[in-house]
């Protein structure tokens, strides 16, 4: 049986932009864990060797429950800010954990 369903997505932003793009990433993950039961976990990261990379790590109990996240209002804000700040989407990655 597989475990939870962990999310790796890698996010390009410029240097113009890359406070503004931490800031929705700090509401959508904040509300992530509030308001989504399946939510079991969601951190941001910024590499060391590409300060405009940022990734994000999310857990979430099973496909069903990530589906849950797409549809949420704070998650369309997101989905927003990616376009209205050009963010490039370098990678989404799905995991089971073991």
């Amino acid at each position: 049986m597989c475990g939870p369903l962990v999310v790796l997505a890698e996010f390009e932003a410029r240097e113009d932009t890359l406070e503004a793009f931490l800031e929705v990433c700090r509401h959508d993950a904040a509300r992530s864990r509030a308001d989504e039961p399946g939510c079991l976990e969601f951190t941001i990261q910024c590499s060391e060797d590409d300060p405009m990379l940022v990734v994000l790590h999310e857990v979430y109990e099973s496909r069903a429950a990530f589906r849950a996240h797409e549809a949420a209002p704070h998650f369309a804000v997101f989905s927003r800010a990616l376009q209205d700040l050009k963010i490039v989407t370098r990678q989404i990655r799905f995991f089971h954990r073991q």
